[in-house]
């Protein structure tokens, strides 16, 4: 027991060396409470004497105090250093510290009374009075523990005084167990960011009662209109019941009138050691896409990839890093992440470190294109599942550079899957595009070539009885924040103040999320059995003047007043919709009612082969129209739009 006296008194020395700085008090010095604690039960020892001198109807004249009681006093000083009631932030007492105070009471109170009766029988005279010392013990904890609740409150009084104009005037959608915890530990968050002024009940059972000392307020109207009665800046999206379409209907409907809308997590998704107000979040673009999104068959992937061999080319792109993310989850034998750019291969290389740190993976600089460092990576590596990310995407570049376009996504799609026939992979995965149906620039008819030749190489492979690779390609339209993709664009736009730049009023597009994206491939990939081009239904068409009023609104502008949007025309090969399907095309159904199979026609190997290389030949004279006229002659739907190709359409019968 000295020992550990010993060892407090020397902490609440050096704690005294510490001054205090009354223009930011974040926290007093141990020695500085410990003072504030003595000084109280100074004040302690005063009231008992007047409450002793009013029991006894004597008159209280004496203002001092004797040895005996300073005695007391000091004896309930080293209680407290030994009990360490210092050691506690005042403005965050809690239960705990009541009960060392009580302990550190009740220990001077019996010390004393062991002092008094060692007195009483050696000496044989009274050492102070009994009454007084159950008095002083009463009156000392209720006054130390009274100071720290008064001390609690004046600091949450003031924080709060202080915090009003930061903090965010909210209504909580919900009135459910995840509405109530969320309501709960914000309004008990320090500094608080948000000043919760009611709960929305979208059913109306709970009417005219009250949640957390809040009013519960019944839907009736549009959501905005109640925001806006109730003096409210945004709404906090709690309710897990909402459905996709009633999402979208409130989200929409508060943007219209500029209100912020926020999300809540699920209190089990609730993030350790991390605030609760940085996990609302923003409504994001994603969040109001117009469509459920697609649920998959995770054990089917799952035994594609499990303890495999796989290959990921364009392993560092936007769609090919999530696929390598995603294939990585499956636990794979070996995750190949071919690349030919540096620095985001070195960075997808350390993510998958870092989040996979038992995964054996290699990240592989390499061109599609040079078909001798592909087939060193097979020859060494075997890969089973290989799925092919890398091509050149971006309209306008390809169309001003369609020898580019042809190496990239014709050659480098041809070197990939000839290496998956030649080194028996079980599976070739081809991601293609939207713009390959009735393509009308460069980019898009590259990626129908590229489809038409793994088609017919499947051709090819059924009929030869040693084959063991199955080739499959999935098609979809425009990927959300990919690389190149209108939303970073728009976002980017907006933080340069505007304006946000469009194409054109009526141009419209399909959207889907990059992990929805992924998924769908490796999917695909697991139900494909050959010759398949699989595509997906992306629901409702987004108009891209929609969606750039929407992502204005939700960075908290108004279109048109804080951010213009300003029309600067198609570019070149650019058309106003894109399709899934071609006009001669049928889809097949599958297990999975968001992904269909597209029904095309088969080229000849021995053809397409022949076609692929004599375009090969016309890309490295890099003669634009010869290349663009061979690129049309094997795609006659290739018809060019706003572009200076589109002399020939008229040439091609």
């Amino acid at each position: 027991m000295l020992k550990q006296l010993k060892q407090a008194l020397f902490q609440v020395l050096e704690s005294s060396q510490k001054k205090i700085d009354f223009k930011n008090i974040n926290y007093l010095p141990r020695w500085a409470i410990l003072c504030f604690d003595s000084f109280i039960l100074i004040i302690s020892l005063f009231f008992t004497k007047i409450i002793v001198s009013k029991i006894k109807n004597a008159a209280f004249f004496n203002l001092g105090f004797s040895k005996e009681e300073f005695l007391i006093v000091i004896i309930n000083v080293l209680f407290f250093i030994l009990f360490r009631t210092y050691a506690g932030l005042i403005r965050h007492s809690t239960f705990i510290d009541a009960a060392k105070f009580f302990l550190a009471t009740i220990a001077t109170l019996l010390s004393a009374l062991g002092l008094y009766y060692g007195y009483l029988f050696l000496i044989g005279d009274e050492l102070f009075s009994i009454p007084q010392l159950f008095i002083y013990s009463i009156v000392s904890f209720c006054g130390l523990f009274l100071f720290r609740i008064l001390v609690k409150q004046v600091f949450e009084v003031y924080q709060r005084y202080n915090d009003e104009e930061a903090r965010l005037n909210v209504l909580i959608y919900g009135t459910g167990e995840n509405a109530i915890a969320i309501a709960s530990a914000l309004k008990s968050e320090k500094p608080s960011r948000y000043k919760i002024l009611g709960f929305i009940d979208k059913d109306g059972k709970n009417r005219s009662k009250e949640i957390l000392g809040l009013p519960i307020i019944h839907l009736k109207r549009n959501t905005a209109v109640l925001l806006r009665i109730y003096n409210a800046q945004a709404l906090i999206i709690a309710d897990s019941t909402l459905t996709k379409e009633e999402s979208i209907k409130i989200v929409d409907s508060c943007l219209e009138f500029n209100y912020k809308v926020f999300r809540a997590p699920l209190i089990s998704d609730i993030e350790k050691n991390t605030t609760l107000s940085n996990q609302i979040q923003k409504i994001q673009i994603e969040d109001i896409l117009e469509r459920e999104p697609i649920k998959l068959d995770n054990k089917l992937v799952a035994k594609e990839i499990f303890n495999k061999c796989i290959l990921v080319t364009g392993g560092a792109g936007s769609i090919g890093s999530e696929i390598v993310r995603q294939v990585a989850s499956y636990k794979p034998s070996k995750l190949l992440i071919f690349d030919q750019a540096e620095s985001p291969l070195y960075e997808i290389q350390q993510e998958i470190k870092h989040d996979f740190p038992e995964l054996n993976f290699e990240a592989v600089i390499g061109d599609v294109r040079k078909v001798d460092v592909l087939e060193d990576v097979f020859k060494k590596n075997c890969p089973q599942v290989v799925y092919h990310a890398a091509a050149y995407k971006h309209v306008p570049l390809m169309e001003k550079h369609p020898s580019e376009a042809i190496f990239a996504n014709i050659m480098g799609s041809k070197n990939v899957a000839d290496l998956s026939y030649k080194f028996k992979a079980e599976k070739f995965v081809m991601v293609s595009t939207d713009k390959a149906v009735n393509p009308s620039n460069v980019m898009g008819a590259s990626k129908r070539i590229a489809e038409i030749y793994v088609q017919a190489l499947q051709v090819k492979a059924m009929a030869d009885p040693k084959n063991k690779t199955n080739f499959v390609t999935t098609r979809f339209g425009n990927v959300l924040g990919s690389n190149g993709s209108v939303v970073p664009l728009f976002k980017r736009q907006i933080e340069e103040g505007g304006p946000l730049t469009i194409t054109h009023p009526d141009i419209i597009r399909y959207f889907m999320t990059i992990p929805e994206a992924c998924q769908l491939v490796l999917e695909a990939g697991a139900m494909g059995n050959g010759g398949e081009i699989f595509i997906f239904d992306m629901g409702e068409a987004v108009k891209i003047i929609d969606l750039a009023k929407k992502i204005i609104r939700l960075a908290g502008f108004v279109p048109y007043k804080d951010i213009d949007i300003k029309v600067v025309g198609l570019r070149p090969g650019e058309k106003l919709y894109e399709e899934l399907l071609s006009d001669k095309s049928t889809t097949l159904p599958t297990y999975n009612s968001k992904i269909m199979i597209a029904k095309v026609e088969n080229c000849s190997y021995t053809e397409i082969n022949k076609d692929v290389h004599e375009l090969f030949v016309l890309a490295k004279e890099d003669n634009k129209n010869e290349i663009v006229k061979k690129m049309k002659e094997i795609v006659p739907e290739f018809l060019s739009m706003n572009s200076d190709f589109e002399i020939f359409d008229k040439k091609i019968v």
